[in-house]
C-alpha cells in the first residue's frame, strides 16, 4: 500500500531551513533573542500585550494553573471530549478533575451542564476549541459570572480576578477568529501548540497569551512564567551574558520547559507565510464542505456569518453508524492510499482516567460523537486534487 495523502505531515520549506541554519551559526540556540522575538510576534498577531513561548501547549496550560496558584483542595473542569493534555494538568498540580460532557451532537461542552458542575472548589475551566473552531466564550462567562457568589479566591490574581479562569485549549485554534477577536484574546488565558501536526509548527512547542487583568502587572505574569519555566532561576541564560552579570537566584524548585531559539526561528517562518498556510486549508475545507453537503453525514462547520477557523481538523460524523463501521472506513481509505483519523476517543474510555473514577456511561453525548467520528486528512502539503480525491473517494466508499 503506498500513501496517497498522509493525515498531517509537517509543512517545511527552504524558509524554516534557512532560518534554523541561520541560529546553528549565530552561536546561540537556546532560548535567547529569536524566542523574545517570537513572543512579541506571536502577541501582535493574537492581539495581546504579552506572550509566552514554552516547550508545549501542556506546559504553558500546566504553569497557568500553578500561576493561579491552582492545587490541592480546588477542582478543575474540561471537557470529556479532548487529548488527555486538557486533562492532565490539573491531575498534575494536584487538583481534582472534573470532566464535562458534550451537548447533544455537538463536540463543545455542554454549557447548561457546566453551571451544575461548579462548586466552590472550582478555579479554572478549560474548553476546548476543537479542530479549531473556538468555543463560544459568551456562554462560558455567563455561567462563570453567574457562579461569583460562591468563587473562593486563593492567591492574588485569583483575587483580582473575583471569578474561576477561563483557560482556553488553543492547541487546535492559532489563527482562528471569532466576533472580530483572534483566539488568544477571547479566553483570559489562551494555550497554543506548535507540534508537528499543527498548522503553524516548531517540531515541538507552544505559547500562551492572556487578557490584561486590572490590578496584576503583564510584567509580573510574565516573569512569573520565565521562573516557572526555568528551574525558578532569577535570571535567563541571555541576561547571564551581561558583563558581570553570572550571578543569578533559584527563587523556587520550578521546572524546565523552554522554548528554543532553533523552536522559535522555524516558528517566525512558519508565521511570516500562515496567512498562505490557512488561504490553503481554507480552501480545502470548501472541497469537502461541498463533497459533505450530499452525503449523510454531520461534519464541523469552520466558518460562518461571526466566525472563521484555522481550519485544523475536518472532523465527520456517519449518521446511523457506529464503531465498527467507522474503523472499517478508515482501514478501506488507507487500502487506497489515503490516510485517515478519530478525534476524540473520550478521556473516561482510557484507562488512565477510568483509573480516576471516570465511566464513559457518564458521558452519552461525548460517546455518541466518538462513535462515528472520522477525521479526514487535511494538511498544506496536499494539494487541491489531492482533496478532491479524498472527497471522491470517501463519497464512493460511503455509498458503497
Amino acid at each position: 500500500m503506498s500513501v496517497k495523502v498522509p493525515f498531517s505531515p509537517p509543512d517545511i520549506t527552504q524558509a524554516e531551513i534557512d532560518a534554523v541554519s541561520e541560529v546553528l551559526r549565530s552561536g546561540w540556540i537556546t532560548t535567547g533573542p529569536k524566542t523574545k522575538q517570537f513572543e512579541k510576534e506571536i502577541a501582535t498577531y493574537c492581539g495581546t500585550d504579552r506572550a509566552v513561548c514554552l516547550n508545549s501547549a501542556t506546559a504553558a496550560m500546566e504553569l497557568t494553573l500553578r500561576l493561579l496558584g491552582i492545587g490541592e483542595g480546588d477542582e478543575v473542569i474540561t471537557s470529556a471530549y479532548t487529548y488527555t493534555a486538557s486533562a492532565s494538568v490539573a491531575v498534575h498540580v494536584g487538583a481534582k478533575l472534573v470532566l464535562c460532557d458534550t451537548k447533544k451532537d455537538s463536540f463543545e461542552m455542554d454549557y447548561d451542564a457546566l453551571g451544575k458542575l461548579i462548586t466552590d472548589r472550582t478555579k479554572a475551566i478549560i474548553p476546548v476549541d476543537l479542530g479549531g473552531v473556538i468555543c463560544d466564550y459568551e456562554k462560558i462567562f455567563s455561567v462563570v459570572e453567574s457562579k461569583k457568589n460562591i468563587f473562593r479566591p486563593s492567591n492574588d490574581i485569583q483575587k483580582k480576578m473575583g471569578r474561576i479562569a477561563v483557560l482556553a485549549d488553543g492547541a487546535h485554534s492559532f489563527g482562528s477568529m471569532q466576533k472580530g477577536k483572534m483566539a488568544g484574546s477571547i479566553a483570559d488565558f489562551t494555550s497554543f501548540s506548535f507540534h508537528a501536526v499543527k498548522n503553524l509548527t516548531t517540531a515541538e512547542g507552544g505559547a500562551v497569551t492572556w487578557r490584561n487583568i486590572n490590578g496584576i502587572s503583564n510584567d509580573d505574569i510574565y516573569r512569573e512564567y520565565m521562573l516557572l519555566s526555568l528551574h525558578g532561576q532569577s535570571k535567563d541564560a541571555l541576561a547571564k551574558t551581561q558583563v558581570g552579570a553570572w550571578e543569578y537566584d533559584i527563587v523556587s524548585p520550578a521546572y524546565k520547559c523552554n522554548m528554543t531559539d532553533i523552536m522559535a526561528a522555524i516558528g517566525q517562518a512558519q508565521l511570516d507565510r500562515y496567512d498562505s498556510i490557512l488561504e490553503k486549508r481554507h480552501e480545502i475545507v470548501g472541497i469537502y464542505d461541498e463533497a459533505m453537503s450530499s452525503l449523510d453525514v454531520q461534519y464541523l462547520h469552520h466558518h460562518g456569518e461571526d466566525f472563521l477557523s484555522d481550519g485544523h481538523l475536518y472532523l465527520v460524523r456517519l449518521n446511523g453508524e457506529d464503531s465498527s463501521f467507522r474503523n472499517e472506513l478508515i482501514i478501506r481509505m488507507a487500502e487506497e492510499g489515503i490516510m485517515c483519523n478519530v478525534h476524540y476517543k473520550p478521556l473516561p474510555m482510557h484507562t488512565a482516567y477510568k483509573n480516576l473514577g471516570f465511566d464513559i456511561k457518564d458521558f452519552p453525548n461525548a460517546y455518541a460523537q466518538f462513535e462515528n467520528e472520522i477525521s479526514l486528512p487535511l494538511n498544506t502539503k496536499m494539494t487541491l486534487d489531492d482533496a478532491r480525491l479524498v472527497a471522491e473517494t470517501f463519497t464512493r466508499l460511503l455509498k458503497g
